[in-house]
């Protein structure tokens, strides 16, 4: 690993700290954490900390949604057949399943589709359209994809196929002739919030429709005086249990959790503690997150989660979004809809026993992948000396090449692309590092490429093997002639410092607590201390993780658990006795059926 450089913000406003701090009555540190959000009034604070369902934007502030709405009655009422069409990863696989459920409740005649990654690809496919018009389907509602799909959108329509596009990425100069298209991003809609995920585009499809739905059953005049409140209320109960799969696509999606998302995120959260799909349980099940055993008529319990902790977007993140990921990536992404949206326990249980598999395999597959890769680059120093990194093996799977990827970078810190044999071609993921674009990077090369998409930091490109020489040698080219050697130095964010006695009191971590859920926007806080030194239990867990106990000198207040993953080096000099500085987020560590506060630790120097 690459020594970081750490960057403790300072661009903030300081008088808005010290007006929030006294108007919220709260620590300058807390304040300090709102206004580097953005949050610089009373009224923000109270929205950030509780968050309502009615702070959600009226779905028909979206641009087409009237037209969306309007076509699935037209359908409903004439028993068209309906076909919910999804990309193969959690976000789309997650918004296939809210919206096929939601349309299943009082519609038979509906089916859903979710393309191969191999055969298919990213997307809308013609395969998948022929398939919609040899199963008699006149309306596709595409979700979490279909915004450039000019052609295939086209092909659709030769065959009497209307589309409803409900996608979140940015459309390109010209839209598809689609009848309907939902996408916030695109330069004439209004819609406030930008960052909803796939998912979250096909949640305000169904808030949209269900509305009007409600709405029809009223007089105008009734719905815009006593019955409004009363009608909204039970829109909200109606919705809120399809949140657990927006919250899974959020984290999954990795999209901003500020404004709309962190009101549909903590909600979904809410859920998914609560009351989890069959699916989401049975998942959590094989991620070792039992329930509580309790009774299922007492899940709505104000105070108690159904599992034995309470779960995060972390906890999405990494034991619930790779899950659903490894059945697109091993076997078919189908598995992954077919679980959430069962609704029969056992079943769901043996269909996430499947998924297990396939993710165990995903891992010894990326994890093989790897360290073929670190060998590869330990072995040569023309590789090492590079700006760039690119590899090629045609045995390395396709569906974890992006993780491999990622993973390269965490080590080495460059703009890498992993490339792998797929049919004719060979296909790669790209990853890249903070405030370098490998999507303009790659629009550099793209003479010699046959596909390729995705945004700045991340994108897909596949080439004919007889170009993938020149490609390397370009792309390190262009890498080498625009990155600056600081940007290849990894940086910790740090939001301030933090003195262990003025500080980390009850109050403090109460309030801390509630800046959740973290994601984009709103990372958990990373702090820094200086002058601590280990209590006398420092040692080294696993084979590389430093596990230690830390005061502060001057007060010796307070002794706070910590562990640093990946920072076993640096067990000899801690447990010397040695002062040092750390970074590091608080968090709540369960263990053995036991809470406590532990200090999660990004990075050590010695002072």
């Amino acid at each position: 690993m690459k020594e970081k450089k750490w960057i403790v913000k300072e661009d903030y406003d300081t008088a808005a700290v010290d007006n929030l701090a006294t108007e919220l009555n709260v620590d300058k540190v807390i304040a300090t954490l709102l206004v580097e959000r953005g949050i610089k009034t009373f009224d923000e604070a109270h929205h950030f900390f509780r968050p309502k369902l009615e702070h959600l934007h009226d779905p028909f502030l979206m641009k087409d949604m009237d037209r969306a709405v309007e076509r699935i009655n037209c359908a409903i009422e004439n028993n068209e057949r309906i076909l919910v069409y999804g990309d193969y990863d959690v976000d789309g696989t997650t918004a296939v399943s809210l919206v096929y459920t939601y349309l299943k409740s009082f519609h038979s005649n509906v089916d859903y589709y979710v393309p191969d990654r191999d055969t298919e690809g990213y997307g809308i496919s013609f395969k998948g359209i022929d398939y919609a018009f040899d199963t008699n389907v006149s309306l596709i509602i595409a979700l979490d994809c279909g915004i450039k799909a000019l052609e295939q959108i086209n092909y659709g329509n030769s065959k009497n196929i209307d589309f409803i596009i409900g996608d979140h990425h940015l459309p390109g100069e010209e839209l598809p002739n689609a009848y309907a298209i939902l996408d916030p991003k695109r330069s004439d809609c209004n819609y406030p919030y930008k960052e909803l995920s796939g998912c979250g585009i096909g949640f305000k499809l169904v808030e949209a429709h269900l509305e009007h739905k409600y709405k029809v059953k009223l007089s105008d005049a009734q719905y815009e005086d006593a019955a409004k409140n009363s009608l909204r209320k039970d829109i909200e109960r109606t919705l809120l249990p399809y949140l657990d799969l927006v919250a899974v696509s959020i984290a999954s999606d990795i999209v901003p959790i500020m404004g709309e998302n962190r009101v549909l995120a903590y909600y979904g959260l809410k859920v998914v503690n609560k009351c989890p799909r069959p699916g989401l349980e049975a998942i959590l099940y094989y991620s070792n997150i039992m329930p509580r055993g309790m009774n299922p008529e007492n899940k709505e319990s104000a105070t108690d989660t159904y599992f034995c902790k309470e779960l995060n977007i972390t906890d999405m993140v990494f034991l619930v979004g790779p899950r659903i990921n490894a059945a697109g990536r091993i076997k078919s992404a189908r598995n992954s809809v077919e679980l959430l949206i069962c609704d029969d326990i056992n079943e769901a249980k043996a269909i996430a026993c499947d998924i297990d598999n396939y993710n165990k395999e995903r891992k010894d597959l990326d994890t093989k992948a790897t360290d073929e890769a670190k060998e590869i680059l330990e072995n040569s120093n023309v590789l090492k000396n590079k700006k760039s990194l690119v590899l090629y093996r045609e045995s390395w799977h396709k569906g974890v090449i992006g993780i491999v990827a990622s993973r390269l970078v965490e080590i080495y810190y460059k703009p890498t692309i992993i490339f792998t044999k797929s049919n004719d071609l060979i296909t790669g993921s790209a990853r890249s590092i903070k405030d370098f674009d490998i999507h303009s990077a790659l629009e550099e090369c793209s003479y010699l490429l046959e596909h390729f998409g995705g945004h700045k930091y991340a994108a897909g490109v596949s080439l004919k093997p007889e170009n993938f020489d020149a490609f390397v040698e370009k792309f390190e080219a262009v890498v080498n002639s625009s990155i600056q050697e600081e940007q290849m130095i990894p940086e910790i964010e740090i939001d301030t410092e933090l003195k262990f006695s003025d500080s980390l009191t009850p109050k403090f971590l109460r309030i801390l607590k509630q800046f959740s859920p973290f994601g984009p926007e709103n990372m958990m806080p990373v702090f820094v201390s200086h002058n601590l030194v280990d209590t006398g239990y420092a040692r080294v867990v696993g084979s590389k993780h430093l596990k230690f106990c830390v005061t502060q000198i001057e007060t010796k207040s307070g002794f706070y658990p910590s562990i640093g993953f990946q920072l076993g080096e640096h067990h000899e000099r801690v447990k010397s006795g040695d002062s040092f500085s750390i970074c590091y987020h608080i968090e709540e560590n369960y263990w053995n059926g036991k809470t406590e506060i532990q200090l999660n630790v990004k990075d050590l120097r010695f002072e």
